[in-house]
């Protein structure tokens, strides 16, 4: 599978380890994220990932900022982009079982590298129910 990764400057060690879990279970990444700890603005780097899941160039997206709120507002301005903020593993069960999430924002200074390696695990193996679920998000988009 196509994954996109977009990280600003907190998110950079969060980064590369997700990307070796990731590359390790046979995963291809499209790598959007700044690749040191200087400051830069998340949006420069989200943006593309939001893009990529998009336009089906990448199946899902992770993004990583300090609190993973501007990074998830930013993904969330593409109409058929569903990023969920999770900082813990059942949110983000319920955000790919109910939601059909497709980018997964999370929140690199509240929670440990560990949580989200655990987090990153969950969001690819966890299917979306469908059924009534299926409606709802259907329902999501403005237009």
């Amino acid at each position: 599978m196509v994954i996109a990764i977009g990280n600003d400057h907190a998110g950079t060690a969060y980064k590369f380890a997700i990307i070796k879990q990731l590359e390790a279970a046979g995963h291809e990444l499209l790598n959007f994220g700044t690749d040191t700890d200087d400051s830069v603005d998340y949006p420069d780097h989200i943006h593309p990932v939001a893009a990529a899941v998009s336009s089906q160039k990448a199946s899902l997206g992770i993004i990583i900022c300090g609190s993973g709120n501007g990074a998830a507002m930013t993904a969330n301005k593409y109409q058929d982009i569903r990023a969920a903020l999770c900082w813990n593993k059942e949110i983000v069960a319920l955000a790919k079982q109910h939601n059909n999430a497709n980018i997964l924002s999370l929140p690199a200074r509240y929670i440990s590298l560990a949580q989200a390696l655990e987090m990153v695990e969950v969001y690819l193996n966890t299917p979306f129910e469908g059924g009534r679920h299926a409606n709802r998000v259907h329902k999501i988009a403005c237009s």
